[in-house]
């Protein structure tokens, strides 16, 4: 039984995101603002986190991809609403970003088709046994998440709900 634990102030798990969050491109009308995110727990031995954001219910047929950043220092135990620009400037010295499937990098938030049924946002935090994953610049976010999960020591998982 792990303790480590992801909340947010803005919605509870399996509650539905709010407007700000949507996506600001194809037809969403959000303003792509990410929810502040805190997390505590985290094992032993954690020397740094990872974070993605993920919809298993895309009608991709391998679900999509909609944040990933990782090199998060180990001391850092929230992120505040809005981080996750393309720019990376609101992160700080912390983290750096795959793109997303959107096909930018940053934060990409939820724009399901209209009339689909709810879609889910899972939120995971990883706590991860190495202090840098020491990628290249502009790895394919597949080799990022792969070298995610291989070095992950524990998850904390939130999932936002939305539609459209």
């Amino acid at each position: 039984m792990s303790n480590f634990t992801v909340i947010s102030p803005e919605f509870k798990d399996q509650e539905r995101l709010q407007l700000v969050h949507e996506f600001d491109g194809f037809d969403g009308t959000g303003q792509n603002r990410s929810p502040a995110l805190q997390w505590h727990g985290a094992p032993a031995g954690t020397r740094s986190f990872a974070l993605t954001l993920y919809d298993p219910d895309a009608p991709t047929g391998s679900g999509f991809w909609h944040w990933i950043l990782f090199d998060i220092d180990s001391s850092v135990t929230q992120l505040a609403a809005g981080v996750g620009s393309a720019d990376a400037t609101d992160l700080g010295a912390s983290g750096t970003q795959a793109t997303n499937d959107y096909g930018a990098t940053g934060y990409g938030g939820p724009c399901p088709p209209k009339g689909l049924p709810t879609h889910r946002y899972v939120f995971t935090v990883h706590a991860m046994g190495v202090p840098k994953l020491e990628l290249p610049a502009n790895a394919p976010n597949a080799v990022v998440r792969f070298m995610i999960y291989q070095n992950t020591l524990a998850t904390a998982t939130l999932t936002g709900l939305y539609n459209r």
